[in-house]
């Protein structure tokens, strides 16, 4: 058996395991889709899918993950990230470089071949992100289902919601909080990608690179990132050893002065967050915490019961779909 074939079966079998028998928290519930689409585990199914891109491009683990927050941040997690549209949240600014759509749509793709019009899209992307953490070695969590899909998907409403490059420790709070997410949830789960350029090449106007980052890591993000560059790419995790791997070094290189983005230094120095950083770069239940942080995110905002709808596809709500076929 081939090594890629093993991982795959050993990866769905596991997330067999975890769709086992439900188990309710407030609206949603580990196993919502056990015997909805018979002997079918949908968990399982898109585990395959988000498995196969693994094998391909390792690097849309942490896309799937960025889309997940994406989501739940603007009006909850009711999949309207994922609406096209001139002015859906696809196009503001903060999701321009967003990834992972593809994969979604194929999970979606898989499931309704097996029971249409059952699994919701804002599920999906919550059991794919889950499926990314695990595969990036962040631990396993058991992913709550049951959300239905938006109707409403809002460009502006998407602009001034999602953290911005120039945001400080204190507006990361207060934004986390106005989602019911505590100051440790915002620490675990902000990684984004904010703008880099400014901090190593010109920070605050100065025509020099931030003071608090470290001069290794300055050289080494202007030689991957030079100045005028028109795209660049670079990993928050500056740890040459697991720039792939879902770890606590991320906090360990932000005391180090080697944190990426503006607002990593500043949780590093900030009083109120700073023994955050600390306590999760020694710890040793990492995993754990960020799948429970995970779950807290997944549970922000959803549509549940009779609320919203179950779309045919992700890409557009069911009466712009059955427009289309009557007409």
């Amino acid at each position: 058996m081939k090594k890629g074939t093993a991982a795959v079966g050993f990866i769905l079998g596991l997330l067999l395991f975890l769709s086992g028998d439900p188990i309710c928290h407030g609206a949603l519930q580990v196993g919502f889709y056990r015997g909805k689409c018979g002997f079918a585990d949908v968990e399982a199914i898109v585990g395959g899918v988000v498995s196969a891109q693994f094998f391909t491009d390792p690097s849309l683990l942490a896309s799937l993950i960025r889309l997940h927050f994406h989501d739940c941040f603007v009006n909850g997690c009711d999949g309207s990230i994922l609406l096209d549209g001139p002015d859906s949240e696809k196009t503001a600014s903060p999701n321009q470089s967003v990834r992972g759509y593809e994969i979604i749509d194929q999970a979606k793709d898989a499931v309704e071949k097996i029971c249409p019009g059952v699994v919701s899209c804002a599920d999906l992307i919550a059991i794919a992100a889950r499926d990314a953490v695990f595969l990036s070695g962040g631990g396993i969590y058991r992913v709550q289902t049951g959300r239905r899909d938006g109707l409403v998907s809002s460009a502006d409403i998407a602009n001034v919601t999602l953290p911005g490059p120039s945001i400080t420790v204190p507006q990361a709070i207060a934004a986390f909080a106005d989602k019911g997410l505590t100051a440790v949830d915002m620490v675990l789960l902000l990684g984004d990608n904010f703008t880099l350029s400014e901090r190593i090449h010109n920070f605050k106007g100065s025509g020099k690179p931030d003071p608090s980052m470290d001069q290794f890591t300055v050289n080494t993000l202007r030689s991957r990132c030079p100045i005028n560059a028109i795209e660049n790419t670079v990993n928050l995790d500056q740890n040459p050893f697991s720039p792939l791997v879902l770890d606590n070094s991320y906090y360990q290189n932000i005391l180090l002065r080697r944190g990426v983005l503006q607002i990593d230094q500043e949780l590093g120095m900030n009083r109120f967050t700073r023994p955050i950083i600390a306590n999760l770069a020694n710890s040793v239940d990492f995993p754990a915490r960020f799948g429970a942080a995970m779950v807290r995110l997944g549970a922000v905002g959803v549509l549940t019961g009779t609320q919203g709808e179950i779309r045919s596809s992700c890409r557009v709500v069911n009466k712009a779909v059955n427009k289309d076929k009557s007409g």
